[in-house]
């Protein structure tokens, strides 16, 4: 009955499936199961138990099931368990994974397949393509089974799972497997689970070495073994964990991880390794590029094993962690471990920098003396490990943890250390190095200690407490960090020894430096006939440096070299300000020390003058002067003077003519020295004096920081700790600052490093200042070793010749790789298997790098890394050549030379690194200019012809536009510069160029020298005369300006200019000739010129109340509004647009420069009138006072190096003045040649209340009366020293506007309505001006009697004047002997 209700239930399921009236999504069958029946779990879940005895109706089923649409679109999982398949059920289960279109899962749990029905089902898996997941449990499939199904997957390419249980498939079905992967890119899941875990390496490997993102389990167990996992893939978190594989999968693996790029992380702790292992895994590191963490930890790697991983990290660029604790090395392995993290010289790069974390150690693992050396030298130099782990260690003692704490004092990187279960970690010495290392280092973040004696005993607390405390953030304060650094007076003075070569410098320094010396030779003195010889034959190569000690005080003396090709460097060696120091100027008595032909005073005048002018003109470049530099004159070879001579006296009084020449411009010494260099004891006064200098010097400069005179010995000690290294990287600065230096020492890891770092900038500065060391922040180290750096670095750097070495065209110009080049092989030491010190302390691009800093070479393009460098000394000598212009037609060219010279010439010049920085400048400017010219070939602009230049070692040759422009450099020993341009446009246009870009751009180069420009004759530039011959042939532009101002109106258009003769050798090389100022002159020059009288007549016409004109026609008013150009290349670029719109529009107004003097000369006719009037009042104004007993026209002069200079205004205490008188005939008045006059020896308080209101009114006059050229002030133009400054003092502000470009009717115009606003105050001003006569009148009466000069006799005889009563109207005047003459007719002579 109840074998009836089953099949009853079996056959209900049959025909509700053809009824379609279930909708089921899960269909569990189980086979051979005691009875038959389904029943339903929920409303889409069923489970269909079928016994032996109904086994049809599962074909039954299963065919039905592939008819029935509504479960075929509902069906998503199948599960069979213990089901024998036969081909039939095989055949209906693959028509209805065809048919459905829902079934995602299949399921097959203890099931049988023969060979048939499994190739059946496998093919179904081809062809279906809705299935995502397939598991077979316990089903016998086989490594036959395992291949078919890896056919199948190999078509299939929508199957995403595939798990196999606890088949044994082994290691033949693991390799189909394999090969299925190599195809099959959408399986996402496989999960194994075999007896044998070999399996697992070729699954694993094949997943990694195709990249594919598949997650990948593999079991293993059985046999009476536990299950337990053998292989593990997650793609999601990139990780790889190997549980258990055997030495050939371990090393297959390895082999697949060369190029993937899945995994990040890569743990195969305790798997067993051996040396072969770590050999391919050498290969991984140096391939993989995405692998972040490897954890080799208890895997048994020996040494050999160790060496193969580092081996691996010196190529490797990705791995961040690396455990390898728990293994089986020594100290070798560790040793070669933390090698590619370790520095081993200043200039090694550190061969891994993406390590960040790094543990080794264990129980078995024996660090030894050879590990902890490797251990200190990696955190001594290592840059990069930010985690180090030392675990379980039992090799270490407790002083070894104390070097590795000690270490961390210099490590600025590490921020954790875990010394867990380390036995050595104990004592109180270990727990105060910790204590002590955080104090000193904040970076350090977390240090463990678990399972450490020192954690057990409870001591470790404060180390945390120190932890917390380096990780509290302190406000900051707003204070100037280096306000409340403590200053102090410097303790080292330098001496710079300057002068020519084969002065005896070096043996002078070798002599002083003995007599400082406490260990004095008796017999140097008898050894000077062995030294002379050597002295002869051999000349100091580059500077020389030599130091040492006088009580608490250092001296250096700084041997500058006294060949020409080290000039260039004397700027840089030069003190800047506030630097303790002071120079001693060295010249020999003779020319050549291996003679005895002494040289002339003029000659020694000539050495000591180039280096006065040298010092003066490096210490104006300095913002401010705190002393004036301190200079002592020695002169050398005494010695061979057997007697004094006469030349001795001579050149005596030539350094005596220096001193006063150069007086407020350096502090002399009184005294001069003459020495025999060579004798230790005939330098003794001269070493005495340099003691007492340096002391007088070092309490007069400003003080220094304190620290820096602390850093000064600690910079010492860390030399003498590092074999006497004369550099140091700024990285080792900050080091030393944070381990000796308290007061810059980063107290905690959120502090502000940079304004720390700003802090220890300061002081590195101020190190430089002082000479103890040669720093600048660009370079990135300290020069330690000056002596080292000057004699054999500079000196080598000086004397490199490029020109040898370099292929490319010889234009000055070298790629930075070709000189990096050169450099190596210049100065690597010639002597075989010796190295040179220099590259052993610094690289190649630092020399570079250094050599830009000293303007040793110039980037073309400083915004571009790959710039070309100009080295100047590559560049070749170009005088002594045929010199020409590139014009084939000259003779329609315009030549207008400019020459710029130091406006105080006599004490300053342009040393000799200033072209080579003009060379830079221009090949700069030139680039951009080519730039510009680019942009207009694109928008087809014609008559452009660009920028092109070329350089030589004293010339710069510029095109721009078609003008030509040669810029030399001539002088010796005091340059100057010449710019000679060659062009056919017009003389405006070629002066525009040069005054708006060349000019400014030398200007800009001149820190603290002002430049004068002159005029060249434009016949020394047409035909390029040597600069030795037109070194007279140039004026002044200021000069030629000046004299056309001093003629009158007719005379401006005309006015000439006259040259004079040069001859060589009585051959004439330049005859005498003269050239108009008009051609000398630009338009705009001539224009401001111009100007410049119409100012002037604006002024006089102002006080003298000239009425205006009826119909005023004034000429145009327009002023030059050319905007001035920056000294700079942002400045120069824009002048260069500028002047490319200039030429490119022509003026449409040029002015008429002939109709301008015209009106000119009118309004000077007018305004000459009124003058005269006004003059001969004050003249005749109170006639009776003494009845003009003495002269009323008198001014006063001062002698100022053999010139007159008129003064303008009175102040009390003045001295040394003379008083003059004017001839004082009407309308011709004038200055009195060779007029004696009288002394006047002081200015008292009552002489300037008399004179002063005299003064002011009547050198007003005088100063207009100049200006156009009236004969009043004949003879006294060159005695006013600013005429444009005094007219604008005397001229009240209110009358001066607009007035820089007013015509004279303009200027008329305006005195009038001047004179309407001032009519009120008309008579109050001519009550002043009677007293202010009658005050001046009495003074000088009063003063000529006191000086026995009332008498016309004496009147006559100092002044030279006559008095005179005029026959037509009376009055009495004061004139001269030419006027008593040629006027004899029209004056009475009425003698006192």
């Amino acid at each position: 009955m109840a074998s009836n209700q089953t099949l009853k239930d079996l056959q209900w399921l049959l025909q509700m499936i053809k009824s379609e009236r279930l909708n089921l999504q899960h269909i569990s069958f189980y086979l051979s199961q005691p009875t038959s029946g389904c029943y339903q779990e929920t409303e889409s879940s069923m489970n269909v138990n079928i016994s032996s005895d109904s086994l049809p109706y599962f074909s039954n089923i299963l065919s039905d099931l592939s008819t029935a649409k509504n479960i075929q679109s509902s069906l998503t999982n199948l599960e069979f368990h213990q089901a024998e398949w036969g081909l039939e059920q095989v055949l209906y289960l693959g028509i209805l994974l065809q048919n459905s279109s829902s079934i995602k899962q299949l399921v097959f749990r203890r099931n049988r397949f023969n060979t048939e029905c499994l190739a059946e089902l496998c093919e179904a898996l081809k062809r279906n393509g809705v299935v995502k997941e397939v598991m077979i449990s316990e089903s016998g499939v086989g490594h036959v089974g395992a291949g078919l199904i890896a056919s199948a997957l190999k078509v299939n390419e929508r199957l995403e799972e595939l798990q196999i249980w606890e088949d044994s498939i082994g290691s033949k079905g693991a390799e189909e497997l394999s090969k299925m992967i190599e195809v099959n890119s959408t399986l996402k899941l496989l999960t194994i689970f075999d007896s044998q875990f070999i399996t697992a390496a070729s699954l694993i490997s094949a997943v990694l070495a195709r990249n594919r993102t598949m997650e990948v389990h593999v079991w293993s167990g059985g046999n009476g073994e536990k299950s337990s996992k053998v292989v593990e893939f997650v793609p999601d978190n990139s990780t790889l964990r190997i549980y258990k594989l055997n030495f050939s999968g371990s090393c297959r693996v390895a082999c697949s991880l060369g190029l993937n790029s899945t995994v990040k992380s890569l743990d195969m702790t305790g798997v067993r390794l051996k040396s072969r292992w770590a050999k391919e895994f050498r290969w991984v590191l140096e391939q993989n590029q995405t692998l972040r963490e490897v954890r080799l930890s208890k895997t048994c790697l020996k040494d050999k094993g160790v060496v193969y991983v580092a081996a691996g990290l010196f190529k490797n660029k990705s791995l961040q962690s690396l455990y390898l604790d728990g293994n089986w090395y020594s100290g070798i392995g560790v040793e070669h471990l933390l090698c590619p993290l370790s520095r081993f010289s200043a200039l090694q790069n550190q061969a891994n920098i993406t390590l960040k974390s790094v543990t080794f150690g264990g129980g078995r693992t024996k660090i030894g003396r050879d590990g902890i050396s490797a251990i200190i030298q990696m955190l001594t130099t290592n840059e990069t490990v930010t985690k180090l782990g030392i675990y379980d260690d039992e090799s270490l003692r407790p002083d070894d943890f104390v070097r590795i704490f000690r270490s961390l004092e210099k490590n600025a990187s590490l921020r954790s250390l875990s010394l867990q279960g380390c036995k050595g970690v104990r004592g109180d010495v270990v727990l105060n190095t910790i204590i002590e290392t955080l104090q000193i280092n904040p970076w350090i973040e977390d240090i463990d200690l678990e399972r450490t004696p020192l954690q057990n005993s409870g001591k470790a607390d404060g180390i945390y407490q120190r932890l917390g405390q380096n990780g509290k953030t302190e406000p900051e304060a707003n204070v100037d960090l280096l306000k409340d650094m403590p200053l102090t007076e410097p303790k080292s003075c330098r001496v710079f020894f300057c002068g020519q070569e084969y002065a005896g410098k070096t043996t002078l320094c070798n002599s002083i430096s003995q007599n400082f010396s406490s260990s004095k030779l008796p017999y140097m003195d008898q050894m000077r006939t062995l030294v002379n010889p050597v002295e002869q034959a051999v000349r100091t190569s580059g500077m020389k440096i030599k130091s040492f000690k006088d009580e608490n005080t250092k001296i250096s003396i700084w041997n500058l070299g006294g060949q020409h090709e080290y000039y260039s460097l004397h700027d840089l060696m030069f003190p800047g300000h506030g630097s303790a120091s002071f120079f001693l100027i060295i010249s020999s008595l003779f020319r050549k020390p291996s003679n005895r032909e002494p040289k002339t005073p003029s000659e020694i005048e000539e050495d000591l003058q180039y280096w006065l002018r040298f010092i003066v003109s490096n210490s104006r470049r300095a913002l401010q002067q705190c002393m004036l530099p301190n200079v002592t004159i020695v002169l050398t070879h005494c010695d061979k003077n057997n007697q004094p001579s006469q030349n001795l006296q001579l050149i005596v009084n030539t350094i005596q003519r220096l001193r006063e020449k150069f007086q407020g411009f350096v502090d002399f010494y009184p005294t001069v020295f003459t020495v025999d260099a060579r004798s230790s004891s005939s330098v003794s006064k001269l070493a005495h004096h340099l003691r007492n200098t340096s002391k007088t010097i070092l309490q007069r400069v400003p003080r220094v920081y304190q620290l820096c005179n602390d850093l000064i010995q600690i910079l010492s000690d860390w030399r003498a700790e590092n074999y006497s290294k004369p550099a140091m990287k700024w990285k080792e600065f900050d080091e030393l600052c944070q381990v000796k230096v308290p007061a810059l020492r980063i107290r905690s890891r959120h502090d502000n490093k940079d304004k720390m770092g700003m802090r220890r900038r300061a002081i590195a500065t101020c190190l430089h200042q002082i000479g103890e060391v040669i720093y600048s922040h660009e370079l990135g180290f300290l020069i330690l070793d000056c002596e080292w750096f000057c004699g054999e670095v500079l000196g080598q750097l000086v004397k490199l010749d490029a020109r040898k070495h370099n292929s490319m065209e010889n234009s000055g110009f070298i790629s930075r790789k070709e000189v990096e080049k050169i450099l190596r092989g210049s100065l690597q030491s010639q002597i075989p298997g010796m190295s040179s010190r220099v590259f052993e302390n610094l690289e190649a691009s630092d020399l570079v790098r250094m050599m830009l800093k000293l303007e040793l070479c110039y980037e073309r393009d400083p915004a571009d890394p790959n710039s070309l460098l100009l080295m100047p000394s590559m560049l070749e000598e170009g005088r002594g050549k045929p010199q020409r212009w590139p014009l084939n037609n000259t003779s329609d060219c315009i030549y207008a030379g400019r020459h710029l010279q130091c406006d105080d010439s006599s004490h300053m010049f342009l040393t000799a690194g200033f072209f080579p920085r003009l060379q830079a400048c221009f090949s700069i400017f030139s680039s951009f200019f080519y730039l510009v010219h680019l942009h207009n070939r694109i928008m087809a602009l014609k008559n452009q012809h660009g920028a092109t230049y070329s350089l030589e070692k004293y010339l710069i040759t510029i095109n721009i536009n078609g003008i030509h422009i040669r810029v030399e450099l001539g002088g010796q020993l005091g340059y100057y510069i010449d710019v000679l341009p060659c062009s056919t446009k017009n003389l405006t246009e070629t002066l525009r160029l040069i005054q708006q870009l060349i000019i400014p751009a030398i200007q800009s180069l001149c820190n603290g020298v002002t430049l004068t420009e002159s005029i060249i004759r434009p016949e020394c530039v047409q035909n390029l005369t040597p600069p030795r011959y037109r070194k007279t042939q140039h004026v002044p532009l200021q000069q030629l300006k000046q004299a056309l101002l001093s003629v009158p109106a007719e005379g401006m258009y005309d006015y000439q200019h006259t040259w004079n003769s040069v001859s060589d050798s009585g051959k004439a090389i330049l005859r005498a000739g003269f050239d108009l100022a008009r051609d000398l002159l630009s338009d705009d020059d001539f224009r401001e010129v111009l100007h410049r009288r119409y100012h002037d007549l604006y002024n006089l016409a102002v006080e003298l109340d000239v009425p205006p004109e009826s119909d005023p026609d004034g000429p145009d008013q327009r002023g030059n509004a050319l905007e001035k150009v920056d000294p700079s290349f942002a400045g120069i670029a824009k002048g260069v647009e500028q002047v490319l719109q200039r030429l490119k529009i022509i003026e449409q107004e040029i002015r008429d420069l002939k109709q301008e003097i015209q009106g000119l000369r009118y309004y000077e006719h007018r305004l000459l009138i009124e003058l005269h009037r006004k003059v001969n009042y004050l003249v005749t104004y109170n006639v009776q006072v003494e009845e003009r007993k003495v002269p009323n026209m008198f001014f006063f002069v001062k002698i100022e190096n053999y010139s007159r200079r008129l003064i303008t205004n009175m102040i009390s205490g003045m001295t040394a003045l003379r008083l003059h008188m004017l001839c004082e005939f009407r309308r011709e008045m004038h200055v009195v040649e060779d007029q004696m006059g009288c002394e006047v020896m002081q200015v008292d308080n009552q002489a300037v209340k008399s004179l002063a209101p005299y003064m002011k009114k009547f050198m007003k006059l005088l100063t207009f009366a100049l200006k156009i050229g009236a004969h009043l002030a004949a003879g006294m133009g060159e005695m006013i020293p600013d005429l444009s400054r005094e007219v604008a003092h005397l001229s009240g502000g209110s009358l001066m506007y607009g007035a820089a470009g007013a015509v004279a009717a303009g200027a008329v115009g305006a005195a009038t309505m001047g004179r309407m606003s001032r009519s009120r105050a008309a008579g109050s001003s001519s009550r002043d001006i009677q007293q202010d006569l009658r005050a001046a009148q009495q003074w000088v009466t009063d003063f000529l009697r006191d000086r026995r000069c009332s008498t016309g006799k004496d009147i006559a005889e100092k002044f030279g004047l006559w008095r005179v009563r005029y026959r037509d109207d009376g009055q009495i005047a004061w004139i001269c002997r030419r006027h008593m003459s040629i006027r004899a007719h029209e004056v009475i002579e009425v003698p006192i």
